[in-house]
């Protein structure tokens, strides 16, 4: 999958207020490689929702191109489209209300295959139905049952079962185990592990759990108010972050008390001083002028606040000096 230039604006206000252009992806540009896993990470609202969608055309893009698979998914007709949705799917980040809560799990598991004529009877249908319940490690007997009669594990269970239908070969997971309890999500973090193992499937994960971002992923894409800041391998990112916001990110993330010999059997990094962002998050209808992250980064306010910083927006390149690894990308002047 590889997305270039690719822009998703909405428009705000009307009758008696002005008319705002909402920014909520802007100029992101991103490739997946087949087989690996892309991790995407930010705050709550900084546009990966949206980004994803727009990567399938659930929200049509403002701007840019998406291709995937060779297939360039932004210039598709209606039908044409119809007919690629076998070849990506996605995974939502409600597991409730993304299942109809009046069609029973047959019914869901069979919508897609009817839609895209991959049984050519009811018995094939079935059949292919109670292997998806099997792959997902739910019983036979639940397919005559409503969402409503499922926990959040099993519920994203069907989510995942219902992706997998059609047999995609990429996946878009948005926070598949944020509505979960801690303990249900390493079940499900381990079934999409496996699946991907079993299937071969390509993903984008979108979470705001690094841990599970750096257990999962190949590679990261930071992202700050619609823009990818940072991107690296996990190891990389992890390691050594060379921008401001994401060392940020990564000195919130808890870590176990453990002492140091104990800290290093188990593979777990140093501890991190906390870094405290001041002020809010700016509003995607009137970001700031140059670098986005200049009025929150700790970088501008010890360097003087530059004028470069205000003026200039960065670019996603190599960060000088270079880092250790050669497809680390950071958008910073001072990175």
């Amino acid at each position: 999958m590889e997305a270039a230039g690719l822009c998703k604006h909405f428009i705000s206000g009307g009758l008696w207020g002005g008319r705002r252009v909402v920014r909520a992806v802007e100029d992101v540009s991103l490739r997946v490689m087949p087989g690996e896993t892309l991790g995407l990470v930010g705050e709550s609202g900084c546009g990966k929702s949206t980004l994803g969608r727009a990567l399938l055309r659930l929200v049509e893009p403002t701007a840019g191109r998406v291709t995937i698979d060779g297939i360039p998914i932004t210039d598709l007709p209606p039908g044409a489209l119809r007919r690629f949705r076998r070849s990506a799917q996605m995974i939502f980040q409600d597991p409730y209300g993304s299942l109809n809560p009046r069609m029973t799990v047959a019914d869901i598991l069979t919508e897609p295959l009817r839609i895209h004529r991959l049984a050519r009877t009811r018995a094939e249908e079935m059949d292919r139905v109670a292997e998806l319940i099997s792959l997902v490690g739910l019983r036979p007997d639940v397919l005559l049952r409503y969402p409503h009669e499922f926990s959040g594990g099993q519920r994203q269970r069907l989510g995942i079962a219902r992706a997998l239908s059609v047999r995609p070969r990429f996946i878009i997971a948005d926070e598949p185990v944020s509505a979960l309890d801690v303990s249900i999500q390493a079940q499900i973090v381990n079934l999409l592990c496996d699946l991907q193992e079993r299937e071969g499937l390509t993903y984008l994960l979108i979470s705001h759990d690094l841990k599970i971002i750096e257990h999962m992923c190949d590679r990261v894409a930071v992202m700050y108010l619609g823009r990818i800041i940072e991107e690296a391998s996990a190891t990389d990112l992890y390691r050594a972050p060379r921008h401001p916001y994401t060392e940020a990110l990564l000195s919130a993330v808890p870590m176990p008390m453990m002492m140091g010999e104990e800290r290093t059997k188990q593979g777990l990094g140093t501890r991190r001083a906390r870094i405290v962002l001041s002020g809010d998050v700016p509003s995607p209808a009137d970001p700031p002028s140059g670098c986005s992250f200049h009025p929150r980064c700790p970088r501008y306010l010890a360097q003087g606040q530059p004028e470069i910083c205000r003026a200039e927006r960065p670019l996603l390149v190599q960060p000088k000096p270079p880092s250790t690894g050669a497809s680390h990308l950071s958008a910073c002047h001072f990175g």
